[in-house]
């Protein structure tokens, strides 16, 4: 079967056309994407205007594209800037009734759940107790557990656009960024003892694309070698990384391996979240999984068809 699957984060839509069937891997067939930057158009807490504008007409072309594509079925989705928004209900009325999609407005813990679901079914059982971290636009979501259902999940409000927008804006500081960083373990170390009072995870596992763009930056195969090549992300690498960034302006960034130009300007934001994320949980290294969010909404909506 053909199925769409419309993911509304706070940085990208994400119209993804997979085909799939139960017991077998999701293999895409089409993608769409828009950079939305959905964290970036709030407003006193609303997203604006335009940021409403923008969301309604990614959705409407994806929907378009999901018929053209002869999908069954689109599962629609929103994340982190959308929940979080003070207009949630309104924007999500507006967009129902503008386009006829209903998007989930799914909370931080199923985005923590199905992400780690992705990432078990990716690796499989011989992994042991997973520990998975992926950061986003708007929120930090971490699991981990020994089974398809993580032990524990939670979500952070430390998401790379998010930090970008709030607290670096232009050109910053040493001093800046330092209270960045602690303001950012601390937020982690609030709830670390969640995962940590089961003991050190068997595999810990970085997902989604700002972890992909760092560990590319820091030396990891680029995406054309295919998904089953190993990557990895060290903390001693992030660590170089953070300085490095701190000294150059967005278009350079750009310029670095595996940073697109929409993205830039998040990679330091992203960077001290990695870095205190394998700071507070004694991580020496981060795999990276191909599969995240997207996968673990497809995977669960499959297992329901069995």
């Amino acid at each position: 079967m053909r199925l769409g699957v419309l993911d509304i984060g706070s940085n990208t839509g994400h119209m993804l056309v997979v085909d799939a069937h139960y017991g077998a891997a999701p293999t895409p067939a089409f993608s769409y994407k828009e950079p939305l930057r959905l964290a970036e158009h709030l407003e006193g807490g609303a997203i604006s205007s335009s940021g409403i504008e923008a969301l309604t007409r990614f959705v409407r072309a994806a929907v378009e594209i999901a018929d053209d594509k002869g999908c069954a079925e689109t599962v629609g989705f929103a994340t982190s800037a959308v929940r979080d928004a003070t207009n949630c209900d309104d924007l999500i009325a507006h967009v129902s009734t503008e386009t006829g999609v209903d998007l989930e407005v799914m909370s931080g813990v199923d985005e923590a759940r199905l992400t780690f679901l992705a990432v078990r079914r990716w690796f499989g059982w011989s992994s042991g107790r997973l520990a998975v971290f992926d950061i986003g636009g708007g929120s930090l979501e971490i699991a981990a557990g020994g089974d398809e259902a993580p032990d524990v999940a939670w979500s952070l409000k430390l998401g790379a656009a998010r930090l970008t927008s709030e607290r670096l804006g232009g050109r910053v500081s040493a001093d800046e960024v330092q209270a960045l960083r602690k303001q950012i373990r601390v937020t982690i170390a609030r709830d670390a003892g969640n995962l940590l009072r089961s003991g050190a995870p068997d595999r810990a596992v970085a997902t989604s694309k700002t972890f992909r763009s760092l560990a590319r930056m820091c030396g990891a195969a680029p995406g054309y070698d295919g998904p089953f090549v190993r990557r990895t992300l060290a903390k001693k690498d992030v660590s170089r990384l953070v300085p490095k960034l701190l000294k150059l302006d967005n278009d350079e960034i750009a310029k670095l391996p595996g940073v697109s130009h929409n993205r830039a300007h998040q990679m330091l934001a992203g960077a001290l979240v990695a870095e205190g994320v394998m700071e507070i949980f004694d991580l020496p290294e981060l795999e990276i999984c191909p599969w995240a969010l997207r996968e673990g909404v497809l995977l669960e909506r499959l297992d329901h068809y069995s």
